[in-house]
């Protein structure tokens, strides 16, 4: 069996687009029978929800689509960076305390915007937090995470998995 590829979502708390995230490309993945090729996880940049579960409007959206949010929030930590093999800002924020904390010897494409693979994402590279609007925010950040997470899976394979 051949090297595990690790990926991390990051945004800010940890509790709304990070874990969809998550949870999309793991039943992407799970779906592609890879889910012993690469393992998932997600954090926030923040220490405010840790130990939470997914807030409950993105558990609901996921639902709908039969997708289960089962993470519990943690903080990503500059160490993060020698165990993951990509790790995913949800946002340019996000992007930016994670470039900070990145130690100075971070191979190139290690960190990434998530929408940089976002076939549509001609409106900017950034996933916007649902957290303080409605239902239709939460609506609009899994379609965003739906259709960016196969382009980002055909990344993954080509660039970790292929070579294998």
């Amino acid at each position: 069996m051949g090297k595990v590829v690790e990926v991390s979502f990051v945004c800010l708390g940890n509790i709304c687009r990070s874990p969809l995230a998550q949870g999309v490309f793991q039943d992407l993945v799970n779906r592609e029978k890879l889910e012993h090729k690469i393992t998932i996880s997600s954090a926030g940049t923040s220490s405010w929800h840790i130990g939470d579960f997914p807030d409950q409007r993105m558990c609901q959206t996921a639902q709908s689509k039969g997708i289960q949010l089962k993470s519990r929030a943690q903080q990503f930590q500059r160490k993060d960076f020698d165990q993951f093999n990509l790790v995913l800002a949800m946002d340019q924020s996000n992007f930016a305390t994670l470039e900070k904390m990145a130690p100075d010897t971070l191979p190139e494409n290690k960190l990434m915007l998530f929408r940089f693979f976002d076939p549509e994402n001609k409106d900017g590279l950034n996933v916007p937090d649902p957290y303080y609007g409605g239902v239709k925010g939460f609506e609009a950040v899994y379609q965003m995470v739906e259709r960016t997470c196969p382009p980002l899976l055909d990344y993954i394979k080509s660039r970790f998995l292929n070579s294998q």
